[in-house]
């Protein structure tokens, strides 16, 4: 069993566990259950930079990644520095995450909130709604073709945009759709951990153009940016490059101002 198989069996007693402590009624009662969610497709779509920054303490391939800042700094800073987005890690048991982190991440910044996360039940959907999230994150190598149907139609039945993750071919056929609004390629495998900036090279010309493009996982230099921009791409989810500095808000905005030639 790899050790993506093993996050989806915890997620899902997960979230029956939760279920039966937090109703749905409870979810929908939260103050930001029908606020108004801002478009990160939109943003990427308008951007010379598309980069979409992180919040993210710690993972499976790498341990401890940054325990040092508050939410609320490295937010704050992304925001200063000019980012698309920012992704926001729920997960707990391997990564450190939580949804608090996402609710206090929405008290602190205006800019497009991604609720990352394993997501397999529309629960966790209204969760991100009652948390503050604008996007949700769908992965294609744990849901089914009817699953991600399923799951992207009611995220958008809640004006929360979908950013439906592939990592090869068959994920990418078996996944598009209407009702997905960004198709990321995930340069990382996450069953082997494995980089390469060729995956997201190989499938950009196999995504439909009514799809915000982003390339996720192993981007760290601005090289690497304007390369992958010529492939189609407008949005890039830096996941550690930042959160490993000593200062991520800093490093995003040195990063922003380098791609655009400031």
């Amino acid at each position: 069993m790899n050790i993506l198989d093993k996050i989806i069996i915890d997620k899902k007693r997960e979230v029956t566990l939760k279920k039966g402590i937090i109703p749905v009624s409870q979810l929908e009662a939260s103050v930001l259950f029908n606020g108004r969610t801002n478009s990160m497709s939109k943003l990427l779509k308008n951007s010379r930079s598309g980069i979409i920054s992180e919040h993210k303490r710690r993972s499976p391939s790498k341990s401890v990644i940054n325990n040092n800042h508050t939410v609320e700094d490295v937010v704050l800073g992304y925001q200063n520095a000019g980012v698309c987005g920012i992704s926001v890690l729920t997960d707990g048991k391997y990564f450190g995450g939580s949804l608090d982190d996402l609710l206090l991440a929405k008290a602190s910044v205006n800019i497009p909130l991604l609720r990352k996360e394993f997501i397999v039940d529309e629960y966790q959907i209204l969760e991100a709604k009652a948390h503050g999230a604008d996007t949700i994150l769908l992965i294609a190598a744990v849901l089914t073709r009817e699953e991600i149907k399923q799951l992207s139609i009611f995220a958008q039945s809640l004006a929360l945009e979908v950013l439906l993750e592939v990592h090869n071919l068959e994920e990418l056929e078996k996944s598009i759709m209407p009702s997905l609004d960004m198709i990321g390629v995930n340069n990382r495998s996450l069953k082997t951990f494995e980089v390469s900036l060729n995956y997201s090279k190989e499938l950009a010309n196999q995504i439909p153009d009514d799809f915000v493009k982003v390339s996720e996982s192993g981007i760290s230099t601005v090289e690497v940016v304007k390369e992958l921009q010529q492939f189609g791409y407008q949005g890039f989810l830096m996941g550690e490059h930042f959160m490993k500095t000593n200062n991520p808000g800093k490093e995003a905005s040195e990063f922003i101002r380098k791609i655009i030639g400031q």
